[in-house]
């Protein structure tokens, strides 16, 4: 198994590890337990107080990590920088909002009094040991907005990081060790993939969460099943991003260039399939892919950088098979499409008109800067469109009439819709899809109560 830091503006390995061997696990695996037993009955303040410590050192820090994850994975350090401070700003808010949204609940008098007690109380307790499994493409962040709410919940957390990501996944278990974490209390498990079905099945591994590929889910999901065990999925998405007449077009059209841009297009809340009524179609595409063309690709450290390269050499293949099969199958290139010569994995921001439902991009997903834009002769055709896909994470609508708005939002098949403006993910607010971009909800109350255990305390008369 290859775990290593190599950086993909050149395409050189800047640092290798060894994965951790049965022992080492073995080890990690005790303390989680042994420490959850004791950290469980921490208050609420002692957890805000540490949590609230880790953030401060992550804006101390934003420099530094943000350098590393460009290294690691090529984002722009800009927006690695950016990232950085969205983790503290998260952390904050939940240690802020833990005891709040976790306080004990309890139900309405008529119905404790007609179940014959005297009180009743709904209690929030955590769970244990709880396995994330993370992407490389946000690799702060994904973490993050995990282990924010599952420390502030009272569970312990194991992080099997991408592969690809080892130096950034080792500075999260040492900033939650700086904070005053207790050792095992968040804990880095240097493992491939081919490892997480054995620890997931572990009785001390309580639940698991994962962003990442559909089989990545599946796989995980069936374990889980087969255990019994709590899971959150967030894999993939091709979210639609629908145009109509009265939006505002210079607007709409300049959002749309960072939305499916965005740290190279690798999101899977990135929009990726425009869907423009008919009316607009036009001048909304000659708006798009100018914007699209006049991005800056390059060097990743460089502060001007709009567009850093992809991942890895694999992403990059993958994506150009995608557009190469659109074009064979008659779509019509406005701009990009090309593989650049020289080191690195670049890849051009692309524009791809006139998609049918035979290509392979209108199923897959488009892991990169690649845009497809459809064609609508009316809000109905709109919605079947952005309906038309195996996934379901989050949309965006373009219109200014309140009718159109009520209806995208009651017919959309996503976990969210996004009104005149672009998906990003809050703290405050649930985020996860529907269909085959997962299940369960992060972030906000609803994220933080998915990994615990929900308990109805009855006191008799």
């Amino acid at each position: 198994m290859h775990i290593a830091t190599v950086n993909p503006a050149n395409g050189e390995t800047v640092k290798t590890y060894h994965p951790m061997g049965e022992d080492e696990i073995e080890r990690r695996l005790q303390l989680a337990e042994a420490t959850f037993r004791t950290y469980r009955t921490t208050t609420f303040e002692e957890r805000a107080h540490l949590l609230h410590r880790a953030a401060e050192l992550l804006d101390e820090d934003r420099q530094a990590i943000g350098r590393v994850i460009t290294t690691e994975m090529g984002k722009p350090i800009k927006q690695a920088r950016a990232e950085a401070a969205k983790c503290a700003k998260a952390m904050h808010w939940y240690a802020d909002h833990a005891a709040e949204l976790l306080a004990d609940e309890e139900p309405d008098a008529f119905d404790v009094k007609d179940s014959g007690a005297s009180r009743v109380l709904v209690r929030y307790r955590p769970l244990g040991p709880v396995l994330a499994v993370m992407p490389w493409n946000f690799p702060l962040w994904q973490v993050v907005r995990f282990a924010a709410p599952a420390l502030m919940a009272g569970n312990v957390g194991l992080l099997k990081h991408a592969s690809n990501v080892p130096q950034t996944a080792l500075y999260l278990e040492d900033l939650f060790h700086r904070a005053g974490f207790t050792e095992g209390c968040f804990q880095t498990l240097l493992i491939g993939s081919a490892a997480v079905d054995d620890i997931l099945r572990d009785e001390r591994v309580r639940a698991a969460t994962l962003t990442g590929s559909e089989p990545a889910g599946r796989a995980v999901a069936s374990t889980a099943g087969e255990m019994v065990k709590k899971t959150v999925l967030e894999l993939g998405g091709s979210d639609p991003y629908v145009v109509m007449p009265s939006a505002d077009l210079d607007r709409a059209a300049e959002v749309a260039v960072t939305a499916r841009t965005q740290n190279a297009g690798q999101s899977c809340i990135a929009a990726k399939r425009f869907i423009v009524h008919s009316e607009v179609y036009d001048a909304f595409a000659e708006r798009f892919t100018a914007g699209m063309k006049a991005l800056r690709v390059g060097d990743p450290m460089d502060e001007e950088t709009d567009v850093g390269p992809l991942s890895s050499e694999q992403g990059r293949s993958d994506l150009q098979e995608l557009v190469e099969d659109a074009v064979r199958a008659g779509a019509t290139l406005l701009c990009g499409g090309e593989r650049p010569d020289g080191p690195g994995w670049f890849y051009p921001p692309t524009v791809l008109a006139g998609i049918g439902r035979e290509m392979r991009i209108h199923r897959e997903e488009a892991f990169g800067p690649v845009a497809t834009l459809y064609r609508a002769a009316d809000l109905d055709e709109a919605v079947l469109i952005a309906n038309d896909t195996s996934f379901g994470l989050s949309s965006n609508v373009w219109t200014r009439d309140e009718a159109e708005v009520d209806r995208f939002v009651r017919d959309l098949e996503a976990g969210s819709v996004y009104v005149n403006g672009m998906t990003a993910s809050h703290p405050a607010f649930p985020f996860g899809g529907v269909k085959r971009s997962g299940y369960g909800r992060e972030l906000s109350g609803h994220g933080i109560r998915e990994f615990c255990n929900i308990t109805t305390v009855w006191h008799g008369a």
